[in-house]
């Protein structure tokens, strides 16, 4: 993977975001205090805000090019997103919140209705109303919707937000084994040390739209 991010210029309420980097690991780290920028980054790889000026390109395919007036289209970039919020719908049962806008036949095997059920472990939750879900159960099901969308690539906004120990631990274990089974990269935002540490081969360290640091998450955050 090599995702290239140049000159990415996003005006925000309180600054400017201001990136130029080029990753290349699988399990890269986004990490800052709230409101350093790092949603907002997500949202701009995502096609979901538009910025002032950009390059981004991820291996061959280009998402954003300001300077020819380009912008790949939300649909087309297969990005998995895993958004901070609930995105679920309430009206519809967990089954069908995993097929909303499929057929339940993805042309990746590696991406198919069973294998994503059995890799997160959820075959016993399909029947259930969304509203009675945990908020564990609620996070599976939002990473489970992600790949099933065979996704290039998957973004994850703090994720784990609001869990307790036992239940971070069990969908940590699957986000670490995560790119083995799928062969997806994945930018994981955070502002938790240890997750940090325990998910990604590199980190970002945003500061009110900048990059202050970058590297190995146990020698920047101990």
């Amino acid at each position: 993977m090599k995702l290239e991010i140049r000159a990415l210029s996003l005006r925000l309420e309180q600054f400017t975001l201001e990136i130029n980097v080029d990753l290349q690991n699988a399990r890269t780290g986004i990490f800052g205090p709230s409101g350093s920028g790092k949603t907002s980054l997500l949202e701009t790889i995502a096609g979901l805000r538009k910025p002032e000026t950009a390059r981004i390109r991820l291996d061959n395919c280009l998402f954003e090019d300001t300077e020819q007036a380009y912008s790949l289209p939300v649909r087309l970039r297969r990005i998995g997103y895993v958004p901070q919020d609930d995105s679920l719908f309430p009206h519809l049962s967990v089954r069908r919140n995993l097929l909303y806008g499929t057929n339940g036949k993805s042309k990746h095997d590696t991406f198919s209705f069973d294998h994503v059920i059995g890799f997160l472990k959820i075959g016993s939750l399909l029947a259930r109303d969304v509203r009675s879900l945990s908020r564990g159960e609620n996070q599976r099901i939002v990473i489970a919707r992600a790949l099933l969308s065979a996704p290039r690539l998957l973004l994850l906004d703090e994720p784990l937000t609001a869990l307790d120990a036992s239940l971070k631990e069990t969908i940590l274990q699957q986000l670490r084994s995560l790119h083995h089974e799928f062969g997806i990269p994945m930018l994981y935002v955070t502002h938790d040390p240890v997750e940090a540490n325990d998910i990604c081969e590199e980190i970002l360290i945003l500061e009110s739209g900048r990059l202050l640091s970058r590297g190995n998450p146990r020698e920047l955050l101990g």
